[in-house]
């Protein structure tokens, strides 16, 4: 059975940093993409960062520059490096795999608990 766990997250101030992991279990981890997501109360899941088998990456535009997406497939795990935050990236934030790389809202796995990351001073 796959399970995806989240953490790293936490109350922070404007302009700081957070890691966040994501630990991938019961599944062939390296071969795939894995996708970094959020969602804020009363809006839409919305995709962070990507990162595919062999290490391209993109990004959201409102997090270009300030965020990192990084794996270590030896650990089965996903990181998301953010720095300088913002209040606006306050959200309940989650890992998964997109079901391709052409539609990354398409997911193979059950969502996880997430991890919450605050932003405010």
């Amino acid at each position: 059975q796959v399970q995806l766990v989240e953490s790293g997250g936490g109350l922070v101030q404007p302009g700081g940093s957070l890691r966040l992991s994501c630990a991938g279990s019961g599944m062939r981890f390296s071969i795939y993409a894995m996708g970094w997501y959020r969602q804020a109360p009363g809006k839409e899941r919305e995709l962070v960062a990507g990162i595919t088998s062999i290490g391209v990456t993109n990004y959201a535009d409102s997090v270009k520059g300030r965020f990192t997406i990084s794996r270590d497939n030896a650990k089965n795990t996903v990181y998301l490096q953010m720095n300088s935050l913002k209040p606006e990236d306050t959200a309940l934030y989650y890992c998964n795999a997109p079901i391709n790389l052409k539609n990354w809202y398409a997911t193979l796995f059950g969502w996880g608990q997430g991890t919450q990351v605050t932003v405010s001073s």
